[in-house]
This record gives structure tokens, C-alpha cells and sequence, in this order.
């Protein structure tokens, strides 16, 4: 297997500790637009303070608009455009993307960031398995459909966010909706995070021409969010992420992060200038992550500090036939 995607670090001088305040410090991101999914809660929100901080036009969606709101203002963030979004829901992204290609803005900055894990199998009214519908479908299908504002900003980013999941497994081509495989949560996530991953890479091809950029982010281990609800306590705590108490540990080294060193690096990809002529890279710490040689997967698997990214996950033939994959599917 080979890949162009250029996976050097870049030695951007932060690290696993570094905030999200602290990597978009001194960026004035007044006159850019930014929509951020998945922004009332968690990672996302953390995301959109920081964002509109900078001075940016930011629009969060969300499927419960009260609730976004309630969570927007109990965090004193104002200013903020909050509309309704349900990315497992083809006709809600439709919708969505029409009313803001209708107000005739560009799109400078898109972030996609709502997510689901691990969760029991079910399905979209399309068929999709609902990880893929909802992790990569639902923002393949919204990042095209708002490809004219995108391309009309004369520069703009899109993020996704993937995550070390993408280790649980690579995209499988014969059974992606596992119609003829036992379900297996973990897998699904897996499989998901690494289609994230691939979209950025071949994102980026298309679009760099255009001037759209694409970056996928591993955030880290965050286990205070909405996330891992689907999660046991029992099985959080054996992977070392939370004490005997129930309380989260914190060790940046081990990717055991708080929501705002979380959040770092989806901001970083989003506004440093440091990325000004990079694209297609799976990303993490606030920098661009190596590649996982071969010959240290099994160390690289063994320890959560290690930086890197799986070949599989950043391969330009299977981002390709993702892309195709996908186009198909978002058409049904």
C-alpha cells in the first residue's frame, strides 16, 4: 500500500497539553464564517467558544435547538446562529444546506464534528449502519452540497474529526453496513473514524485547486462528554481512562485529555496559518501526526501515547473508492 498524504510532523511547537484558546491565541478570525455540528455540547462547544472568541461568524447545529441554545448561553457564549441539523437524517441535511446556501454566505470554516460511538446496531431509512450514517454519510453528504459556499471563500478548511478508533478497523469495501457479518459496536466506530479520516484525504484532492483544504483530527481520550454514553463505566475504567472514584484521569502524555486540550487540535487545523500549504493529513497533539511504520503497529497499539496514524486510514486508492462508495449511498 502506498500514499501520497504527507504524514511528517511539523514540530508546530505545541504539544498533547496544549488548549484550544492557547493554539488560536493572537488569530483574529473577524469577516469568517464557521459551522461547527455537534456544537452544543462537549468538544464542540469548546470549539465554537473559541471560534467566536476570535471574532468568527459562527453557526452551530444541532438537533435540539433549545437545548443548543440553553447550553450556548449556561456557557455565556452570545452571539452564536444555532440551527437544526440531524446528520442521520438525509432530508435534514438537505434542508440545512439549502438555508444557508440561500443566505448566499461563503463558507470559511467547516467543522465536522457530531458524532456517535459505539452504539447498538441500528440503521438510517436509507439502510446505512447508523455510525456510518451519522460519523461519515451525514457530513460527506452536507460538505457537498455546501461546496459552492465553500469554494466561494476563496480559502476555506474543512475538519473532521476522526479519532485513534480509526485502529479498530480499516473501511471495509465488501460489507461496510455489516449485512453479512456479526455487528460489532466497536468495529462500526472503528470503521467510521477511518472513513472520516479517508474523506479528508481525498477532500483535499478535490479541492485544493478550489482553495478547500481538509484535515481529519484525533482529539484524544475525553471521557467527560456526551460521546461515550453508550459506554459502560466498567469498561471506560478498564482502559485506564477513568479512576476507581468514577472521575476522568488526566495524563495529556497518554491522550487522557480535558475538553479544551481536546478541542486544540481541531482548532489548530482549522485556523493556524502553520497548515497554509498542507492538507490531507490526519492530525493530533496540535500537529501533524507520522505515519505508523509497520514494524511498530504492535507497539504503536500497545501504548495510547504514541502518536500516529494507520496507514490504512490515510491511503489515497481507498479514499477514492470511499468517495465513489459514498456518493452511491448518500443517492439512495
Amino acid at each position: 500500500m502506498t500514499t501520497t498524504t504527507v504524514q511528517h510532523p511539523l514540530t508546530s511547537g505545541f504539544g498533547p497539553e496544549s488548549t484550544a484558546a492557547e493554539v488560536i491565541d493572537g488569530i483574529d478570525l473577524t469577516g469568517t464564517v464557521a459551522i461547527v455540528t455537534g456544537g452544543n455540547s462537549g468538544l464542540g462547544l469548546e470549539t465554537v467558544r473559541v471560534l467566536r472568541g476570535a471574532g468568527a461568524e459562527v453557526v452551530v447545529t444541532a438537533r435540539d435547538t433549545m437545548r443548543a441554545h440553553a447550553a450556548l448561553r449556561s456557557s455565556d457564549i452570545d452571539g452564536v446562529e444555532v440551527e437544526v441539523l440531524d446528520l442521520i437524517d438525509a432530508a435534514s441535511v438537505d434542508a440545512f444546506a439549502d438555508t444557508f446556501l440561500a443566505s448566499g454566505r461563503p463558507l470559511h470554516l467547516l467543522v465536522n464534528n457530531g458524532g456517535i460511538m459505539a452504539t447498538p446496531l441500528a440503521r438510517d431509512k436509507r439502510g446505512n449502519e447508523s455510525q456510518l450514517a451519522v460519523n461519515h454519510l451525514g457530513h460527506f453528504q452536507l460538505t457537498t452540497r455546501l461546496w459552492p459556499a465553500l469554494v466561494a471563500a476563496g480559502g476555506a478548511r474543512v475538519v473532521a474529526l476522526s479519532s485513534r478508533g480509526h485502529r479498530f478497523s480499516p473501511f471495509d469495501f465488501d460489507d461496510p453496513q455489516f449485512g453479512h457479518r456479526s455487528y460489532e459496536p466497536f468495529l462500526a466506530y472503528g470503521q467510521s473514524k477511518t472513513a472520516n479520516s479517508l474523506f479528508a484525504v481525498e477532500l483535499d484532492r478535490r479541492g485544493r485547486e478550489e482553495g478547500v483544504r481538509a484535515f481529519a483530527v484525533h482529539p484524544g481520550t475525553i471521557t467527560d462528554t456526551a460521546l461515550i454514553r453508550h459506554i459502560g463505566s466498567e469498561a471506560i475504567r478498564a482502559a485506564g481512562a477513568i479512576g476507581e472514584d468514577g472521575e476522568p484521569l488526566r495524563d495529556p502524555e497518554q491522550q487522557l485529555k480535558t475538553i479544551p486540550q481536546g478541542a486544540a487540535t481541531t482548532v489548530w487545523c482549522a485556523t493556524s496559518p502553520q497548515l497554509a500549504e498542507h492538507g490531507g493529513v490526519y492530525c493530533e497533539n496540535s500537529d501533524i501526526s507520522p505515519l505508523v511504520a509497520p514494524e511498530d503497529e504492535a507497539a504503536w497499539r500497545k501504548s495510547s501515547g504514541l502518536p500516529g496514524v494507520l496507514p490504512y486510514a490515510v491511503d489515497p486508492d481507498a479514499a477514492i473508492r470511499l468517495w465513489e462508495l459514498s456518493e452511491r449511498l448518500v443517492a439512495r
